[in-house]
């Protein structure tokens, strides 16, 4: 997906021409074939990277809930690494062709990796969330219904149902369709031809707004029960349970917190567009504004599976614990440091006022 947004970089020179010339196709140049290469190594690395350390992880803690949520992330992040490899494989092998295709299976394909590769991650970011809030608020029930078997059981249903909706505008229900400048395709949000195209844009951002909405929610209620509980003292701190699970909310609010940032313009963007177009004409300034935001959020998007994967580099506990470190070691020297000029400018007071009474 990020290739895509590269894609578009790279050639909107060229397909700027084609707003006179509806039959011209735009031509790919080399500087986007190095650009789609790297950010396709720098996605595809950073999830490998992800994919090790949560491996590593599972490997060494066996606790259910600890497991069960290892398994969803490593799931996630396996989803964005194919989310990377697989359309950045066709926009490489594309700009090594002389001019690029207008074919429909073209845009088939790279508008339903965007919908699916897209609403997975949120999907199963609202999926995460909700089973660290039944852990936190009620262990026992959690532990009674949550085990690995129904955990594999859910992350198929989730890939399931993105897929169903990816695949819609086979069926007849909405449609892709190029966007501008004429170099990736998404849902046909600018001048719907029937009502069929308005369900479809509304599918997919409730869906995505929607696990959003409930991400937010769930990790609301994980982090209020926790912070009670370090408050009221009814674990202890220090227990291997408790900073499990501390260490689990962060990264979840991270993720939530990098969709949210990533995906909502593109979502808010799209309802902005189709609701406006819809059953009027818009002009060519209309549509050059909707056009400009629509570029903008599918740049935003793509750089979320880019972002999970560093949520579990660098939200660890070891490295949360290093951090804590040196913010501590710092704050202790400064107030050292304040103790110590405090001690000298009360010094430097009293040895003024003795030698003014001598």
């Amino acid at each position: 997906m990020l290739a895509m947004q590269d894609q578009n970089s790279s050639t909107s020179s060229v397909s700027a021409q084609r707003s006179n010339a509806s039959t011209s196709t735009p031509t790919p140049s080399p500087e986007g074939s190095w650009m789609v290469v790297l950010s396709m190594t720098l996605g595809m690395a950073s999830n490998i990277v992800a994919l090790a350390i949560l491996a590593k992880a599972y490997a060494r803690l066996r606790r259910r809930s600890k497991a069960v949520f290892l398994l969803f992330a490593s799931f996630l992040v396996t989803t964005d690494f194919l989310g990377h490899a697989l359309p950045g494989a066709l926009v490489l092998i594309l700009h090594s062709a002389p001019v690029l295709p207008s074919h429909p299976a073209f845009c088939q394909f790279l508008g339903g990796s965007l919908v699916f590769f897209g609403l997975c991650p949120l999907l199963l970011g609202c999926v995460m969330a909700a089973e660290r809030c039944l852990g936190v608020a009620r262990p026992l029930l959690h532990a009674a219904l949550v085990t690995t078997p129904r955990a594999r059981l859910a992350l198929g249903l989730v890939w399931l149902l993105a897929l169903g909706v990816a695949l819609l505008p086979s069926l007849g229900l909405g449609a892709y369709a190029t966007q501008h400048p004429g170099t990736w395709c998404f849902i046909r949000v600018l001048d719907p031809e029937d009502a069929s195209d308005l369900g479809f844009v509304l599918l997919f951002s409730g869906l995505a707004l929607g696990s959003l909405a409930m991400a937010l929610a769930c990790n609301t209620v994980s982090g209020v029960v926790l912070l009670r509980a370090r408050l009221r003292r009814k674990a202890c701190p220090r227990s291997a349970a408790k900073s499990h699970d501390i260490e689990m909310v962060v990264q979840l609010v991270g993720i939530m917190v990098a969709s949210c940032i990533c995906w909502s313009p593109l979502l808010i963007f799209g309802l902005m567009s189709v609701t406006s177009s819809y059953g009027r004409v818009l002009d060519d300034e209309q549509k050059g504004y909707y056009h400009r935001l629509l570029l903008t959020g599918v740049r935003l998007a793509t750089w979320n599976q880019i972002l999970d994967p560093w949520v579990y580099i660098l939200l660890r506990r070891a490295v949360l614990r290093k951090i804590y470190c040196i913010i501590g070691r710092h704050g202790n020297a400064l107030r050292r440091s304040t103790l110590r000029r405090s001690t000298l400018q009360r010094w430097d007071i009293s040895s003024f006022h003795n030698s003014e009474k001598k």
